[in-house]
C-alpha cells in the first residue's frame, strides 16, 4: 500500500471488509460506512459458527498446535481482524478461516486468508505460503496457496476499500446471484435500482 495518509480519519482497516467488498460492494458500504447490518438464516447460522469456534480456546490436534480467536493486526496494511483459528504444525503458521457455506462457493473467502496471512507475517516475521477454508456443513477444508497473485489482489482491493471507505461516493447496487442470500437484499433492491438506471439512460 503506497500511502497510508488516506486513512488517517480512522485507524484500522476491517480484513472482514475485504471479503464484503469482493462480494459485493455496496453491501460492504452499508455494513462499513452506512453502519447498516440485518440478520437473517444464513448471518445467524455464520455467527453461531463462529461463537462456538471462538470458545473453544488454545490446545492440540494431534500434532498440531491450535489457537482461537486471536486479533491479528498489521501496521503496514492498517488491517485489524480476529482470526477464526492459527495452527502450528512443524512450526509452521497458518490461518483457518471458518464459513457456514459450501466449499469453493466465492472466491472472496480467498482474500480474507490471505489479509490474515499478512498480519500473521508482520506479527510473527514468518513466511505464511498458505492457509485453509474450513466449511462447516460439508466438513472439509480447501487449501488456499498464499500466492504472489493472491497478495497482489488482496492489497488491491484493501486500496479500494480505503478509498471507499475515505469517500462519499456509494457503489451501485446491481443484481446478481449472489444477492439471494443477501441479508441487506431488501434494503438494496439491486433490480429495482438497475431499472431506474435503465429509465434514466433511455429518458
Amino acid at each position: 500500500m503506497k500511502n497510508n495518509a488516506q486513512i488517517d480519519d480512522f485507524d484500522y482497516i476491517p480484513i472482514a471488509s475485504l471479503n464484503q467488498y469482493a462480494y459485493c460492494p455496496h453491501r460492504c458500504w452499508r455494513m462499513f460506512c452506512a453502519g447498516e447490518f440485518v440478520e437473517n438464516q444464513y448471518t445467524i447460522e455464520g455467527t453461531s459458527l463462529h461463537d462456538r469456534v471462538h470458545t473453544l480456546g488454545e490446545g492440540n490436534r494431534d500434532d498440531i498446535w491450535q489457537v482461537r480467536a486471536v486479533w491479528l493486526k498489521s501496521e503496514t496494511y492498517r488491517l485489524i481482524g480476529k482470526s477464526d483459528l492459527i495452527e502450528s504444525e512443524n512450526g509452521q503458521l497458518y490461518p483457518v478461516e471458518y464459513k457456514r457455506g459450501k466449499k469453493g462457493e466465492w472466491d472472496n473467502d480467498e482474500l480474507q486468508v490471505c489479509a490474515q496471512a499478512l498480519c500473521l507475517e508482520e506479527m510473527t516475521g514468518q513466511s505464511i505460503p498458505m492457509g485453509y477454508l474450513y466449511y462447516a456443513h460439508s466438513h472439509q477444508r480447501q487449501e488456499v496457496t498464499i500466492s504472489p497473485e493472491l497478495r497482489r489482489q488482496t492489497i488491491a482491493t484493501l486500496e479500494t476499500v480505503i478509498k471507499l471507505f475515505s469517500t462519499d461516493i456509494v457503489p451501485l447496487a446491481s443484481y446478481s446471484p449472489r444477492c439471494q442470500g443477501c441479508s441487506l437484499f431488501s434494503q438494496c433492491l439491486p433490480r429495482a435500482m438497475e431499472k431506474v438506471m435503465r429509465y434514466r439512460e433511455e429518458d
